[in-house]
């Protein structure tokens, strides 16, 4: 989630009977609500390295704990060196450590439900997990938060209520975007309707929690193109608005869906032919070669892949045998066609140039 809502959480938790462990809770909530994005800092290093780090080990249990110990130590040190802070009712250390650590869970819990995802093993695994339920932003989320911070600020009973009424409203939206989640799913192959291919490898079954990068599949004996996975991604004006994104053996598509739409409902796979839904989904080629696959193994393509969920590999040629690989990650692609060049859809992506001779000319990330 983004930082504004982290911190609007963190301030609505001091206001629970948390904020009855003693001055310096609030401080120490705000402070480890936001903590885990301090991975921002490896921006240092240029987009390469953010992405590498970024969403790992600050989002892992090694951070979870040493994150919990720096926003502690941060409100202690503060107290020290302004001793008009120090009060007879201060939280403890440990007691700002146990403080925090809630903070910090509560980041990693609400960045695992987005799209975007988390390293949440990191370092011991660094594969990516996601719930898919909400976008990075929410605006509901900001409105409830923001409101119950806003109103009753006179007592603190007031404030004690409030936080429990905005913590329920918070617990509602999760579970609607959840809902609306699997509904979406529910629905993908009526989208598709004759054009879904069978799927490359027997459906796992029951996974509630997606996570990438996935083994190569294993495509059909016949070579004709197969199913690899099927996600439904949130949309940020709606909970139930979603984008539907079919990985295939050699391209992506995807369709746009609101689960209210009641062209959709009572709608059976075998009545499908007549609803035409299938004709209005966009397409991104995915088509790996030699030299794609030897774009995978640059800095770049390497750091991006490890990225991305739903990398689609495009090359083009020139008359001088030089070829240029661009990766895109469809997650964040707008409904433009495949060929646009809209902003949005060229900040996720990675481009490789290669020579006749093999070898690697240029690399970059981003547009």
């Amino acid at each position: 989630m983004d930082n504004i809502t982290h911190s609007l959480f963190g301030v609505t938790l001091a206001r629970t009977p948390l904020g009855r462990a003693g001055r310096g809770t609030t401080a120490a909530l705000l402070l480890a609500s936001n903590a885990p994005d301090v991975d921002f800092a490896a921006t240092a290093g240029g987009a390469a390295k953010y992405l590498e780090w970024h969403r790992g080990i600050t989002h892992g249990p090694l951070g979870v704990i040493g994150l919990s110990l720096a926003s502690a130590g941060l409100v202690v040190l503060a107290r020290r060196l302004n001793p008009k802070w120090r009060h007879d009712d201060d939280a403890s250390f440990a007691m700002l450590v146990a403080v925090s650590m809630i903070g910090v869970l509560f980041h990693v819990l609400m960045d695992l439900p987005t799209s975007y995802g988390i390293r949440l093993l990191s370092p011991f695994s660094w594969r990516w997990f996601s719930l898919d339920w909400m976008p990075i932003v929410d605006i509901y989320l900001l409105i409830v938060l923001a409101s119950g911070l806003w109103f009753g600020r006179a007592t603190e009973a007031a404030k004690r209520r409030n936080a429990v009424i905005v913590l329920t409203f918070v617990a509602i939206i999760y579970g609607v975007r959840a809902a609306a989640h699997r509904q979406a799913l529910d629905l993908a192959p009526i989208l598709f309707g004759p054009t879904l291919p069978p799927r490359c490898d027997p459906p796992a079954g029951g996974e509630w929690l997606d996570s990438w990068p996935k083994p190569a599949p294993s495509l059909r004996p016949d070579g004709r193109r197969c199913l690899v996975e099927i996600a439904a991604l949130p949309g940020f004006s709606s909970p139930f608005d979603w984008r539907i994104v079919a990985q295939m053996s050699n391209a992506f598509e995807l369709h746009d869906i609101n689960v209210l739409d009641q062209r959709y409902q009572g709608v059976t796979d075998a009545e499908v032919d007549s609803s035409h839904f299938w004709r209005q989904s966009i397409r991104y080629p995915n088509i790996w070669t030699p030299v794609v696959a030897q774009a995978a193994t640059t800095p770049v393509g390497s750091v991006f892949l490890g990225f991305s969920r739903f990398p689609a590999a495009r090359t083009a040629n020139d008359s001088s045998g030089t070829s240029t690989v661009r990766f895109t990650d469809v997650r964040f692609v707008s409904s433009a066609p495949a060929d646009s060049r809209s902003p949005r859809s060229q900040l996720f992506t990675a481009t490789i140039r290669i020579d006749g001779q093999g070898r690697v000319t240029f690399q970059k990330l981003g547009p």
